[in-house]
């Protein structure tokens, strides 16, 4: 499952940073997450490890509220769009990193990708130095005009894990706080979201990127009317 998920990364890197161009979703989660984060170790995040930075999306907002970021991807293709030159590439489910390396772990939308949460808390463990903070946002759907979009289509939209085993692995891990968000969207907005290849293999994982975002337009083609995105924040210590 891992390389399949970096390949479809690899593959959607123009895809993700022109979503977010047009969006800013994931900035937005970033920064909400980060002042989260913040607000439960004393206003400043030091050294923070950004776990699934992708193209750096969440590098300004993790920036104003620490003193050094490390951001860390699994795809070479993204990465290679993030502006920081102490990105590296790596699994945050085996962290290049030693014990107590970092003050803060960010998981910006990113820890619903891999199969175990779990594992990747725990090496998020491993690398806070005493008293760090860990924190991540993963979705709890779409919502046009007040009800889930892939319920309209009757398709679901699934990632390796769900936002409840994430939740779960939080809980048994640390001490968590919780809550959720509501970004507003237009139809638009969700249909170029799932044109990007990573994303529609949520929706068709067995077909072919080309076809799979073609699928996946097809099927969102009548959805119509504005809403949100809800997201499920966690931090813990």
């Amino acid at each position: 499952m891992k390389t399949t998920v970096r390949t479809n990364f690899d593959e959607s890197a123009g895809a993700y940073a022109a979503y977010e161009a047009a969006t800013g979703q994931f900035s937005t989660l970033a920064a909400r997450l980060a002042t989260e984060m913040a607000d439960r170790d004393d206003g400043s995040l030091g050294c923070l490890l950004d776990a699934g930075a992708g193209t750096g999306a969440s590098a300004t907002p993790l920036e104003s509220k620490s003193e050094t970021v490390v951001p860390l991807d699994m795809s070479r293709a993204m990465l290679a769009q993030h502006p920081s030159a102490r990105r590296v590439q790596g699994d945050f489910d085996a962290l290049p990193f030693p014990a107590g390396s970092f003050d803060a772990v960010a998981f910006t939308a990113s820890l619903f990708l891999t199969p175990s949460p779990a594992t990747a808390l725990r090496e998020a463990r491993r690398v806070l130095s005493d008293g760090g903070v860990v924190g991540a946002v993963a979705p709890e759907g779409w919502y046009i005009d007040g009800t889930d979009v892939f319920q309209q289509v009757d398709r679901e939209s699934r990632s390796p894990s769900s936002t409840t085993a994430v939740r779960e692995a939080f809980e048994e891990t640390v001490d968590t706080v919780s809550g959720t968000w509501g970004l507003e969207v237009t139809a638009e907005q969700l249909r170029q979201f799932y044109q990007i290849p990573a994303v529609a293999a949520r929706v068709y994982p067995r077909l072919a990127p080309e076809a799979r975002v073609e699928r996946v337009e097809t099927l969102l083609a009548d959805i119509d009317g504005t809403g949100e995105q809800r997201w499920r924040w966690m931090v813990g210590q």
